[in-house]
């Protein structure tokens, strides 16, 4: 199937190959009660606010990965900005999208709906992503993927997300040391392993579905990395698996969902 397909046009029926089997359509019904861990304890230097975040994190690992984070660190209006010009994106023409069409066996570019990678079961969305990497004062990933990727007028949208993913990275360490204290270890022995790490990021949008009870806008998975830092907005959406049931997570605007991966899940049992 050729991913021109924009799922975003109007239409009254979804074509058969984002038509998912009744077994997989099973919608939560409660929500998670995951803790919401404050940060700013942690950011000031308090040592009991600290490991207050690290109880709560460990607690949270134990049982399924996922936690939210308030007091982040990040500028609201930062987020707000990366919000904005994701959806102004995704609202350009097809065409225009294209231009950094995803190839098969790459991981940048623009995708809907993996129509690259698969043939059927695909989910209604569409997405960007790059890698992102800080060297360096002078290193702009973001600015460089939008110029390259889609040519010249990018250069808003890559200067917000260059700025929005320094920011997440530098969370994402924070979040680092918090995990090496929960397992009582060296606090800097996560956080200085991921300081030359690497990022995935990415953005997605679900567009308006004529028949949303057939399809998903994305199917049951893990994610293979270490974390996972999500911004919601406030349609909502995530699910997880837990206690045999699928649970959603309320989205907060003044919080970041964060969920272990695969890599570090491994990696932490040893």
């Amino acid at each position: 199937m050729d991913d021109t397909f924009a799922i975003s046009n109007q239409k009254t029926t979804i074509p058969k190959e984002y038509i998912w089997p009744q077994k997989d359509l099973d919608l939560a019904d409660e929500e998670l009660k995951e803790p919401v861990v404050d940060l700013q304890g942690f950011f000031n230097g308090d040592l009991e606010g600290t490991q207050h975040a690290a109880k709560l994190l460990r607690a949270s690992c134990l049982k399924h990965g996922f936690f939210q984070v308030i007091n982040h660190g990040v500028d609201q209006n930062l987020i707000d900005m990366a919000h904005l010009q994701a959806k102004a994106f995704f609202k350009l023409p097809m065409s225009e999208k294209q231009k950094g069409k995803q190839q098969l066996g790459s991981k940048w570019g623009f995708s809907a709906a993996h129509a690259h990678r698969f043939s059927a079961k695909l989910p209604w969305k569409e997405m960007f992503t790059f890698f992102f990497h800080q060297n360096g004062s002078n290193d702009l990933a973001a600015v460089d993927f939008f110029e390259s990727f889609f040519g010249e007028g990018f250069e808003e949208i890559g200067l917000v997300f260059q700025k929005y993913s320094e920011a997440v990275n530098k969370l994402s360490l924070s979040i680092m040391e918090i995990l090496g204290i929960s397992l009582g270890i060296d606090r800097s022995y996560f956080k200085d392993f991921f300081e030359d790490g690497n990022a995935i990021v990415r953005a997605n949008y679900y567009p308006t579905c004529p028949e949303p009870g057939l399809t998903l806008g994305i199917g049951p998975h893990s994610d293979p990395t270490s974390i996972t830092v999500l911004h919601q907005d406030e349609v909502g959406g995530l699910q997880v698996f837990v206690d045999n049931k699928w649970k959603s997570i309320r989205p907060r605007r003044d919080a970041f969902v964060i969920n272990l991966g695969d890599t570090f899940m491994v990696w932490s049992i040893f």
